[in-house]
């Protein structure tokens, strides 16, 4: 017998919710075959069996948040007909009559609401720890608690004087009826019903109610801390990709050709942001207590939209790399974001990150910081507008709104502008891209 246990998902995740399992109790699992899918912040990942044999518990459902390390269902010896004879302290007293003493079972197994009776007898009986000797299973004490219920008063139905989960629910039903039924001024009771139940008088027309992925709700926290904790202030420039248009449309069939990737944007971009980064450090850094950190290397976010949600894989060693091979590293991280098989590797360390709103047709946008750096480059939408080309002379050409959120905390407006006029240079320029990128 073996527990299937949530794995260590890198430094910055301490749990993760069940999204799907792929198995049910009595199937038969061979070593290294998928068991479930867990979701966590940052990626989705696949928890493996460790060893061939039959599942014969799963602990925790799809929807509930387990931590690392937490046992999620057990596998053991069996044919894998769904009928194994129970070969654990939870499946054996799952089968005891209530009279029969309390066994001890994993703690993940106490989590769920609602079990039977079967389920209840088998959990673990212990003091609710206020020294008044009242004996409750864990999932009844952790049901009081979070409706400030007194274990003392509530009576169970056990023989032996045990609270269950379901006593607890009897309880405040009992207590709930019981208050409703007191006499009350209408109009405080009204409003007190209306507070209580804000589904039913908040909406007049259909709604549908949908609760947000985890991986949803990681960014939208993140997002709001970006805004609550940096000065952040957004520069705009526009870039004239006349000559970026006419490298590509030269040089695009012998390129695919040769590196078996396109010339896209991305690779121009990139490499300007890091001609710019050289020569202005701070938009490199970040902050950390009372300390700037200037770093020494670029690696460069690229803010990938996913079914899930924005991620913002990063490419390594940036200024290390040509045009192919960015191009080659891009299309690999956003094929993996969109199959959803990033690796937290693939997301950590990033020094700058640049968005690409215009491929949603964006014209102009304020991006918002991927703390903790302290720059984010917007990419927007081309478009012919008229130029004026000099005093007398205009010309259709096509241009691209650029924008650039930083820190103002630690830098400049000035520093922010030049920045930006850089990136617009080399991208006008783009044999340069070759020397300074």
């Amino acid at each position: 017998m073996s527990d299937i246990l949530v794995p260590a998902m890198g430094e910055s995740i301490t749990e993760g919710t069940i999204s799907k399992w792929l198995v049910k109790e009595g199937d038969s699992v061979g070593q290294g075959d998928v068991l479930l899918e867990l979701e966590t912040d940052k990626v989705n990942l696949e928890i493996s069996a460790e060893e061939a044999g039959v599942v014969q518990k799963i602990l925790r459902q799809e929807g509930e948040t387990v931590v690392i390390g937490e046992a999620v269902g057990l596998i053991g010896s069996g044919s894998g007909t769904g009928n194994a004879e129970p070969s654990s302290a939870v499946e054996a007293a799952a089968t005891q009559a209530p009279e029969a003493s309390a066994v001890a079972t994993s703690p993940a197994s106490t989590a769920g609401v609602g079990k039977s009776a079967a389920e209840q007898a088998a959990q673990p009986i212990a003091s609710n720890g206020d020294g008044n000797g009242q004996t409750a299973s864990p999932s009844a004490r952790k049901l009081a608690r979070e409706r400030g219920i007194d274990l003392e008063q509530v009576q169970g139905k056990d023989p032996l004087g045990r609270v269950f989960q379901e006593d607890v629910k009897t309880h405040s039903n009992s207590a709930h009826a019981s208050r409703t039924a007191s006499p009350a001024p209408a109009a405080p009771a009204a409003n007190k019903s209306a507070a209580a139940s804000p589904s039913q008088t908040e909406y007049s027309k259909p709604v549908e109610r949908q609760r947000m992925s985890r991986r949803r709700a990681t960014i939208a926290k993140r997002l709001v801390e970006a805004q609550q904790t940096a000065a952040m202030l957004t520069t705009f420039n526009e870039v004239d990709m006349t000559a970026i248009l006419d490298v590509r449309k030269r040089r695009k069939d012998k390129f695919k050709e040769k590196h078996d990737v396109g010339l896209g944007f991305m690779s121009f971009f990139t490499k300007a942001v890091v001609g710019a980064l050289k020569r202005f450090p701070t938009v490199n850094a970040e902050i950390n207590g009372d300390d700037i950190v200037l770093k020494k290397y670029y690696d460069i976010g690229i803010a990938v939209s996913a079914k899930e949600g924005l991620v913002v894989p990063v490419v390594r060693d940036a200024d290390r790399l040509g045009f192919a091979e960015i191009e080659k590293s891009i299309a690999e991280l956003a094929g993996k974001a969109r199959s959803n098989s990033l690796s937290l590797a693939d997301l950590q360390g990033g020094t700058f990150t640049i968005t690409n709103g215009g491929i949603f047709g964006s014209l102009l946008s304020t991006p918002i910081l991927n703390t903790p750096q302290v720059g984010i480059l917007g990419m927007h939408k081309i478009q012919l507008r008229p130029i004026a080309i000099d005093e007398e002379r205009m010309e259709n050409r096509p241009m691209m709104y650029i924008a650039l959120s930083y820190d103002h905390r630690i830098i400049d407006g000035s520093e922010a502008v030049r920045f930006l006029v850089t990136v617009k240079e080399l991208l006008e320029d783009p044999e340069s891209l070759l020397l300074e990128g």
